[in-house]
């Protein structure tokens, strides 16, 4: 099982360029103004071999539009109450790849999963709470043992440097790729560069 590899929130080039250097699939920029991990400015480098994500937060489909054409994105992220028809528009009237957000603690809200399939290329399961996106909190992933879903999920809330074991150990056929945030900082939108080095080592040798 290779799993794709996303490190999502980082904001400074020089960050950015070294992280891509480890051979992670993708990279996330955060354009939600009320997160810590926003990019204000654009970075003095952008991802050139893996894949920029542009990270949303209900935002209309032109802004998402004029970000994507700005930064070069071909996917996003969409943490918000985005609507099937929003998802099917972006991806299939404009070509983008969609990953849409779900924030889980019960099987009731994995059910809302239900109404997006076919319009969203990948889902992304995280912790439930009050804020959108990099809570550094892990949910109850036996909740997974209830989706039977045809979308391909990425693992997402909580997830550190001594989670490679459990990452290994989890089962699920639409399991696609993690996705690295908070526990894996110096600062917001810094991250460890050297953490997730050894991390990536540590989930390579479990596999």
């Amino acid at each position: 099982m290779n799993l794709l590899i996303k490190v999502c929130g980082m904001t400074d080039g020089d960050n950015i360029r070294q992280v891509e250097a480890l051979g992670v699939d993708y990279i996330g920029l955060v354009f939600y103004p009320r997160s810590p991990r926003f990019v204000y400015q654009m970075p003095s480098y952008l991802p050139q071999q893996a894949r920029p994500v542009g990270v949303f937060v209900n935002e209309s489909k032109e802004t998402v539009l004029t970000y994507a054409d700005r930064f070069g994105l071909d996917c996003v992220q969409l943490h918000g109450d985005e609507s099937p028809l929003y998802c099917r528009a972006l991806r299939e009237g404009h070509g983008l790849t969609v990953i849409k957000a779900f924030h889980l603690a019960t099987p009731r809200d994995l059910a809302a999963t239900d109404d997006y399939h076919g319009v969203c290329d990948y889902f992304l399961f995280e912790s439930k709470t009050p804020q959108r996106g990099g809570t550094g909190r892990q949910f109850d992933w036996t909740l997974l043992n209830r989706y039977t879903g045809q979308t391909p999920f990425f693992l997402s809330g909580g997830l550190n440097a001594g989670s490679a074991r459990a990452i290994r150990q989890f089962r699920h056929p639409q399991l696609a790729g993690i996705d690295l945030n908070s526990r894996f900082e110096t600062s917001p939108g810094i991250k460890d560069v050297e953490r997730i080095r050894l991390f990536l080592k540590e989930l390579k040798e479990y596999h």
